[in-house]
């Protein structure tokens, strides 16, 4: 008598790649807009943070030193912190799980800054729950680009990885708009005492709010990657110890576009105040302009990719800035006007999208899906930290130092040495993307 085997129990796959593909952009991009806008606000807001968190009157020595720890350097060091162990959450156990993770520690992080006690009620516990704050920020934006990279990338059609992946830096621009536009608004409508006393929170709880929609929103998200059996699952150091090669690439590929991404939006507005003479709110209006204009690019790159490739994409965008930072900046430095102030700014956002739009496709064609969101997440955010997050301190010290015009080929430097990583990446724009 022949013993019928017993059946074994599999994952349930994954439903078809491009199924609801609104609400699949929807569910990646809501956590990523909503990041964003509270890094931002934080950015924003900080003056009116710092008057009542860390008040210069404090005696105590320790908050000095955490209003520095926590302004400039929490939110930068946990983010590879978060790309590798959350990126490895989503590798393990699901896209959509890290993706849940990431969207409540958001909201949770927001509120905690939005009640965070002033100094002069709760005294030096003000600044330690504004710093552990910034830690879960910090930990969830690491942990947001590793999830949602992956799963934009894993939830395109056939030929729509670019496009797909250009809302990466589309949601980024919304939520930093989002967070200028009502900083704007608040400061412009209420006085400075309603400013200092309850105003700075608003955004904080706005953001809160928003991340339960988001929550909403990813929890109708299909799943894209169906964890392995719990024995064959990656251990957190798997894509660094199996794929040292393809974690190298990351980091090449993402140093010169990081760099020239917080130059460009971030620190272009503060370098034409202080070395082109505009006035702050004519630099800021001018930096708002072309973040719009940025945003309407990023699907263009998208798609161009997806027909011609992502080599010739990377190519145009590490070699233009390498070519071309050190004239625009120059422009920027002779004192020109508004208009050509704006032109300058939306011309590098032209090149910079060749960077922007491909870069979560780019990444995530690198890596088996096994190991695609902590493969991504360590090696991309320790970039970013290193080169992005210092783009504006280091543009600040070149200004100190008396050398100023140093700053431009300094990030020269960095696309040219990711320009040549680009000449010996792999095309996989038209392969399948690696199971």
């Amino acid at each position: 008598m022949t013993k019928t085997p017993a059946p074994t129990t599999t994952a349930t796959p994954p439903e078809p790649t491009g199924h609801r593909p609104v609400r699949q952009l929807l569910a990646a991009s809501v956590g990523n807009a909503v990041e964003w806008f509270d890094w931002y606000a934080y950015t924003f807001l900080a003056t009116f943070i710092a008057a009542q968190i860390f008040p210069k009157s404090a005696g105590n020595s320790l908050v000095p030193l955490l209003a520095t720890f926590a302004v400039f350097a929490v939110g930068f060091f946990m983010r590879p912190v978060g790309g590798l162990v959350l990126g490895a959450v989503a590798d393990r156990h699901g896209r959509r799980a890290a993706l849940t993770v990431t969207i409540l520690l958001m909201g949770g992080s927001s509120l905690l800054v939005g009640l965070t006690p002033t100094y002069a009620s709760a005294g030096i516990l003000a600044p330690v729950v504004l710093v552990v704050a910034r830690l879960l920020q910090g930990l969830s934006v690491g942990g947001e680009f590793a999830a949602s990279t992956t799963f934009l990338v894993e939830s395109a059609g056939p030929g729509r990885r670019g496009l797909f992946s250009s809302f990466q830096y589309v949601s980024t621009t919304a939520g930093q708009l989002a967070a200028s536009g009502l900083a704007a608004l608040l400061v412009s409508n209420l006085s400075s005492g309603q400013m200092d006393g309850w105003g700075w929170r608003v955004p904080f709880l706005v953001g809160a709010v928003l991340s339960l929609v988001g929550f909403w929103i990813r929890r109708g998200a299909h799943e894209t990657h169906v964890p392995v059996e719990r024995a064959q699952r990656p251990g957190l150091f798997d894509a660094l110890r199996k794929y040292p090669r393809q974690s190298l690439l990351i980091c090449g590929i993402t140093a010169g576009g990081t760099i020239s991404y917080y130059t460009w939006t971030s620190y272009l507005p503060t370098y034409a105040e202080l070395n082109g003479g505009f006035e702050k709110s004519d630099a800021l209006l001018a930096g708002t302009i072309s973040l719009a204009f940025f945003a309407v690019l990023q699907p263009l790159g998208g798609l161009l990719s997806d027909r011609i490739g992502r080599r010739p994409l990377l190519l145009f965008s590490g070699l233009g800035f390498a070519a071309l930072i050190v004239p625009l900046l120059g422009i920027v430095d002779g004192g020109v006007s508004f208009g050509t102030l704006v032109l300058v700014s939306c011309g590098g956002m032209v090149l910079l999208t060749g960077f922007t739009s491909i870069s979560a496709a780019v990444n995530a064609e690198i890596f088996p899906a096994k190991v695609r969101a902590s493969g991504i997440g360590f090696p991309y955010s320790l970039t970013v930290a290193l080169f992005g997050g210092t783009a504006p301190y280091m543009g600040t010290l070149f200004k100190d130092l008396g050398n100023p015009g140093l700053f431009a080929w300094y990030v020269a430097a960095l696309c040219l040495v990711s320009s040549a990583v680009f000449f010996r990446l792999p095309e996989n724009a038209h392969k399948e993307l690696e199971k």
